[in-house]
């Protein structure tokens, strides 16, 4: 570079061949987030992280740019799709929502590992158990107390509108 013309080549002054567009600056340090999504089309659930990035372009104007697993990828508040079906109508949850309904689905045909009980159960006052038996000296109710037996609408609880 000249000290003279302040320039690294070609005339003094004059503007490169290429004008380079400026590259859009950080406004501020990268967000992270973590959304949890549905889709209302074919019930296909995941969950996301996001890396945000608020960029100010050459007008001076922000921008968020979404970043997940190191590729930038459209707004999934503003353009969310279905990775099972492609679909647009997706819900959009807190994080932590998916994984939650999963674990309850999962732990619903899982039995928990108990010692084994008497033969005989005494209820809250006292009383013996004397109910229908089985051959494996277990009453003919397969419910076990211990145990939370879920309902339907226990697992879609997270997925409906409630209005106040």
């Amino acid at each position: 570079m000249s000290d003279t013309t302040k320039t690294t080549a070609g005339t003094p002054g004059a503007a490169p061949a290429h004008p380079v567009p400026p590259h859009p600056r950080r406004s501020e340090p990268a967000a992270h987030e973590a959304y949890a999504f549905c889709c209302m089309g074919c019930g296909h659930g995941w969950e996301q992280a996001y890396e945000i990035e608020h960029q100010v372009d050459a007008k001076g104007v922000t921008h968020a740019v979404y970043y997940a697993d190191g590729e930038r990828v459209p707004s999934p508040l503003t353009h969310p799709t279905c990775a099972n079906c492609g679909g647009h109508v997706v819900r959009i949850m807190r994080s932590g929502q998916v994984s939650m309904v999963s674990d309850a689905i999962a732990h619903l045909h899982q039995r928990p590992q108990h010692h084994r009980k008497a033969a005989h159960r005494e209820d809250a006052a006292g009383h013996e158990d004397t109910g229908p038996r089985d051959g494996s000296g277990r009453t003919g109710s397969t419910a076990d107390p211990d145990r939370h037996h879920w309902h339907l609408s226990d697992l879609l609880h997270p997925f409906q509108h409630h209005r106040r």
